[in-house]
């Protein structure tokens, strides 16, 4: 997604050489879904089933799937599907129940954060998680002034897409939303912590001068739609002392830098050696159910909790909780956090080395299995370059996106079973595709 709101390799109607049955297909999603919605690539692809690392089209054509973290231990694992289906076939509803299995799951999850964050709250997306954290978050510091990142995505809810710069000029920010600059070091000269902390202040500082006071620093601890900013660890650790000098709270999305990918640790804000006021999880939760939340210290939630009720008909239903249960149970016991840091490695040493031979290759950001590259013309950032090699690689069966500002940061990102074996068919892949163009 560019700032402007468009996506980069998105599907253009009347174009992209569709063969008479998708065509048909395009047709009747404008037909029954409307006009906002948008397909991936210049020839979208018409997908019928998936199994770990790959999907899978009519045809029987098969693509590596280099994009989609909300299938975090691979589409359609065995182990998740069953979980689901059992729990599906005894008892599915909602939380105004006692039952056992939200609570098995909430202990479960808890366990793998910070002993400080002690709650969690269930809902279905983490658009959803996001909406309920801005909700406590001014419940808890009586401001309604938040900060949040210019090409940031935080969901689709009218208050979240209200801090998403990414969604575009398009979608209104909030009146009390203030943007910072990304910590891109290429941009941030000397110390990139200092100088991301002095923007969150600068942010601060307007907010005040305009009466409001603020409520939260909130971001995606891998800044992802901002083109990938992992390193140096530790740097967010200022930043999060100026919010909460100011009267604020730190919310971690963890929506996608979470459950393992990373490698080192568990969830992304673990790299910065700091503990959150609140946590949004989302998309990997379960595999493709949908299923969210929020992870929060107990102080934060105590006002919100006294004065109003919390339900979500869907969030933390039975069978969410066992299906999210079983995605905890294939991370563990396969191995996935310590596959996402040894593949991840491996996957960015290749693209470092097939930098030498390629000068479109420009700076990489990495961490496990989060990866974004930059590519560049004469050092500059090419948006229009990018697309082709996004689209040449679906061409070739490896499906792949890009994001940033400017468009022009390959979006690597695949499920968390990823293998040497498929590394290195996408990096040869990818250098059949830079040196056709």
């Amino acid at each position: 997604m560019k700032n402007d709101g468009t996506m980069v390799n998105a599907y253009v109607p009347g174009q992209g050489n569709l063969p008479p049955e998708d065509a048909a297909l395009v047709a009747r999603r404008a037909s029954a879904l409307g006009p906002a919605y948008r397909l991936f690539y210049e020839t979208p692809v018409h997908l019928v089933r998936g199994e770990g690392v790959w999907l899978y089209d009519g045809a029987g054509n098969a693509y590596l799937d280099t994009y989609n973290n909300v299938a975090s231990v691979g589409h359609c694992h065995p182990r998740v599907v069953a979980a689901t289906a059992r729990q599906s076939a005894v008892f599915a509803s909602h939380t105004r129940y006692l039952h056992d299995t939200v609570l098995d799951y909430a202990e479960r999850l808890l366990a793998t954060f910070p002993a400080e964050l002690g709650h969690v709250m269930f809902t279905c997306t983490g658009s959803e998680a996001n909406d309920l954290a801005f909700r406590i978050a001014r419940a808890h510091t009586g401001g309604s002034g938040f900060i949040v990142t210019e090409n940031a995505y935080h969901g689709v809810t009218f208050a979240m897409a209200g801090m998403s710069p990414s969604l575009g000029d398009g979608v209104a920010l909030g009146e009390h939303v203030r943007t910072i600059p990304a910590p891109d070091p290429t941009q941030m000269a000397g110390d990139l912590g200092a100088a991301f902390a002095a923007n969150v202040q600068a942010a601060i500082d307007d907010l005040q001068r305009h009466g409001i006071k603020p409520a939260a620093l909130i971001v995606d601890t891998i800044f992802s739609s901002d083109g990938v900013f992992a390193d140096p660890a530790g740097f967010l650790a200022p930043a999060v002392a100026h919010i909460r000098a100011a009267g604020g709270v730190f919310i971690a999305d963890e929506v996608q830098p979470g459950f393992g990918r990373t490698g080192t640790h568990m969830w992304g804000f673990q790299r910065h050696g700091l503990i959150p006021d609140m946590v949004s999880l989302g998309k990997p939760m379960g595999n493709g159910y949908p299923v969210a939340g929020l992870v929060l210290r107990p102080e934060v939630i105590a006002a919100f909790g006294a004065k109003a009720r919390y339900f979500n008909t869907f969030g933390g239903n039975a069978v969410a909780a066992a299906t999210a249960m079983a995605v905890l149970d294939v991370i563990e016991e396969e191995g996935l956090q310590h596959n996402a840091r040894h593949v991840g490695s491996y996957f960015r040493d290749g693209l470092l080395d097939m930098a030498k031979d390629h000068d479109c290759l420009g700076p990489l950001r990495a961490a496990g299995l989060f990866l974004g590259q930059d590519i560049v013309t004469d050092a500059a950032p090419d948006a229009a370059k990018t697309s082709r090699i996004v689209n040449a690689l679906r061409a070739a069966h490896i499906l792949i996106s890009a994001t940033g500002p400017r468009g022009n940061v390959l979006k690597i990102r695949p499920p968390l079973v990823f293998s040497r074996d498929n590394v290195d068919l996408f990096l040869n892949r990818l250098d059949d595709v830079l040196r056709a163009l």
